[in-house]
């Protein structure tokens, strides 16, 4: 798959072909619901807690007699009927984690990304670089790559080369910056345009490929 490469006044530079099994992937939607749906799973912390009968304080005797008195026989005060008293079924620590093989998580990466090539969603950069760590330069660069689209920037790694970037695009609210080893369908899905710079490609085959 052949595309245009861009400098970033987003004049047109030079083409290069994307690797077919990484941008050409067959799209797998129910593949990509599932990966979204284990990594929203595996992001909740879990940690909500109530208080069951045994963990309330109190309750240690019993209110009244089991008979003789015409009401209904209670054996705590902290039992969950009466106010006050513990929760029955109610939420505890638990672990939301969902499981799901590497190949598969995987072939959900290459899916995305080849939705994203079918709807000209790639842009292909020759050089991510400012001349200084501008947001006012970030936001120009971005204007003239994706328009007002949202944007989600791929980086190879984080040098020295990079750090002027990313302080640059963390203040523009439609922009964010990954490192290529963090690549997810939650971002992919989430942001219209995916900018990468010709040195990710080689990242992403690695990865991927």
């Amino acid at each position: 798959m052949e595309v245009d490469v861009f400098n970033m006044e987003g004049q047109k530079v030079s083409t290069v072909d994307l690797p077919e099994m990484i941008f050409g992937a067959p799209i797998n939607v129910d593949l990509m619901h599932q990966a979204y749906i284990r990594q929203m799973a595996n992001a909740r912390l879990g940690t909500h807690d109530t208080k069951s009968r045994g963990e309330v304080s109190g309750g240690g005797r019993k209110p009244w007699k089991q008979k003789g008195t015409g009401r209904a026989r209670q054996g705590s005060t902290r039992a969950p009927q009466w106010k006050g008293g513990g929760g029955a079924h109610t939420p505890h620590p638990r672990s939301y984690e969902q499981k799901m093989p590497r190949q598969m998580r995987r072939a959900a990466l290459r899916s995305a990304l080849s939705a994203k090539a079918a709807e000209t969603g790639i842009v292909i950069l020759d050089k991510l670089s400012l001349s200084e760590p501008k947001t006012r330069l970030m936001a120009k660069a971005l204007n003239a790559l994706v328009g007002d689209a949202s944007a989600l920037i791929l980086i190879p790694d984080i040098t020295a080369d990079y750090e002027g970037v990313i302080r640059s695009t963390n203040n523009l609210p439609d922009a964010k910056i990954l490192l290529a080893g963090y690549l997810n369908v939650r971002d992919l899905l989430g942001y219209d345009k995916v900018v990468l710079p010709l040195e990710t490609l080689d990242v992403l085959a690695a990865n991927l490929g």
